[in-house]
């Protein structure tokens, strides 16, 4: 019997680090609460292409992947949805961006004490930086390779 399929959303995210500060961004949605720069993946696209894509878009700032924090499933009856939360660091010395548009409202480099004190988005992102200052270990990206054709 055929099954029906369950839409599926990717989406990837960075915690981009520059020693001891982290690359955040302001989101347009969400009532302007803070969160690593993410989004969804498009048709056709990389989930490591759409990363580097969206961290430009939402903080001005190129980067490079360095790796694999974790990667996220969620599943339901009615849908899924999987995360990767790349390790990155910033290619360049190019600011963050701080003109709202809109990907975001502003983007910043921030101490986990600086942190603390914004509205996050997500209960566990905190905690998820902390142990990445801690040294949580970087899986290698090749842990995500291209489907290969047989």
């Amino acid at each position: 019997m055929a099954r029906t399929p369950t839409p599926t959303w990717f989406f990837a995210l960075a915690i981009v680090r520059l020693g001891p500060r982290f690359l955040l961004t302001q989101e347009r949605k969400y009532g302007g609460s803070w969160s690593i720069p993410g989004g969804r993946v498009e048709p056709g696209e990389q989930l490591a292409e759409a990363c580097v894509r969206e961290v430009f878009e939402e903080t001005g700032v190129p980067v490079t992947l360095d790796g694999i924090y974790r990667i996220e499933h969620f599943a339901s009856p009615e849908r899924a949805r999987l995360r990767v939360v790349f390790a990155a660091t910033p290619r360049d010395d190019t600011a963050p961006k701080q003109v709202a548009d809109e990907e975001s409202l502003q983007a910043a480099w921030l101490t986990l004490a600086e942190i603390a004190l914004l509205p996050m988005r997500g209960s566990d992102l905190r905690a998820l930086l902390e142990s990445v200052a801690a040294g949580r270990p970087v899986y290698p990206l090749q842990l995500i390779d291209a489907e290969m054709s047989v």
